[in-house]
């Protein structure tokens, strides 16, 4: 007797933990699509529990490159996949990848380097998460970028209620100056809240810099990249989460945890959170930088102390009298919550650096785009 073998749906997503994140509206979309598929996701093998976590993976495949280039080849076994749907890029490389695994079907933005493929125009300007659900629409997937969350996980993390600072990035460009989150938790810690503070793999000096500077101890300090299931429960335990724009941004998001996003050099626009009064993005509209490059961008240093505690104490993390007047940073306004805050599902999520759970490189920032 022959056993027809299950037909696979593969999704090619090989980036970090902001980047999956910013997906997981796309991946249940298509886990809705085709529920008698096996869902295969190609992504770096430390995001394995997040995908499980997002309930619409069946399955890791490892696939990671370099930076944020496409991999130069995946690990495939058996039969060609049904449907390859690629998250990753606007290609030409993205499409090639999976056109050399010759699946029955190729989802995939259109791109004058790979004229067979019939899909939509890619706009530079579009949020992350709208832009993946907008390819599945054209294809007739129904997909809402509001599906973000996640369940949170049990139990009370490793440092309930307190205000946790993530002073790294993928790039300098994004990375708030140490001197002024030290400025952040000094005021915090003189109004009687813990600050703890996180890093990514290869963060270690960033962490024991601001530490020294906010006379934090050694306790308060989460250095070196936390599994994810950790850092889950740090965030989803924690009073607040301030950051870059940057993986655990997303989390904090995805989780329902409160947080204060800084951005620069890439606006709120592209890569920030919902619409929704536990989230505060702070922005100084300008010119566009380099989300990679070596220096703070001048947009990001626009946002001072002041402005950070300002947002706090609008989520009542601190009291606001005790907030000196804050300078002028653009605050994405509070408004009504989308459909996906108003619980879609209880067990929805949303959501870079790849594997540095800890600390990464906010999956798109030109994610996506290939040159």
């Amino acid at each position: 007797m022959t056993v027809t073998p299950q037909p696979r749906v593969l999704v090619l997503r090989a980036l970090g933990l902001g980047d999956l994140l910013a997906g997981v509206p796309a991946l249940r979309a298509l886990r809705r699509a085709f529920p008698g598929h096996e869902l295969v996701l190609a992504a770096p093998a430390e995001l394995a529990p997040l995908a499980a976590a997002t309930g619409a993976v069946d399955r890791l495949l490892p696939a990671a490159a370099p930076g944020r280039a496409v991999p130069r080849a995946l690990d495939w076994t058996g039969p060609p996949p049904d449907i390859a749907v690629d998250l990753h890029g606007n290609g030409p490389p993205s499409h090639r990848l999976l056109q050399r695994l010759r699946p029955r079907t190729l989802l995939a933005f259109a791109h004058p380097e790979t004229p067979e493929i019939d899909g939509p125009t890619w706009r530079a300007e579009e949020h992350e998460r709208a832009r993946w659900c907008r390819l599945l629409a054209f294809y007739g997937i129904d997909a809402d970028p509001t599906d973000l969350r996640l369940s949170r996980p049990p139990g009370a993390g490793s440092a309930p209620g307190a205000v946790v600072l993530h002073p790294g990035a993928g790039a300098p460009s994004r990375c708030w100056p140490v001197e002024r989150y030290a400025t952040v938790a000094h005021a915090l810690r003189r109004q009687g809240v813990r600050v703890v503070v996180t890093g990514g793999a290869d963060e270690d000096e960033l962490v024991a810099r601001l530490a020294a500077r906010a006379g934090l101890p050694v306790a308060d300090l989460f250095a070196g990249g936390l599994p994810f299931d950790d850092l889950c429960a740090l965030v989803a335990g924690a009073r607040a989460v301030v950051s870059g724009d940057t993986g655990i941004a997303h989390l904090a998001v995805a989780l329902g945890t409160p947080s204060v996003t800084l951005f620069g050099p890439v606006p709120p626009s592209r890569w920030g959170p919902p619409p929704h009064p536990r989230h505060r993005a702070l922005w100084h509209p300008g010119p566009d930088g380099d989300p990679h490059g070596h220096h703070p961008d001048p947009s990001l240093l626009r946002i001072h102390p002041a402005d950070v505690l300002q947002a706090l104490a609008e989520q009542d993390v601190c009291p606001g009298e005790l907030v000196p007047a804050p300078r002028s940073a653009f605050r994405q306004p509070a408004q009504q919550p989308e459909r996906g805050e108003q619980g879609r599902r209880p067990d929805a999520g949303e959501g870079p650096d790849r594997g540095r759970l800890g600390g990464d490189d906010p999956g798109g920032h030109q994610a996506g785009r290939e040159e």
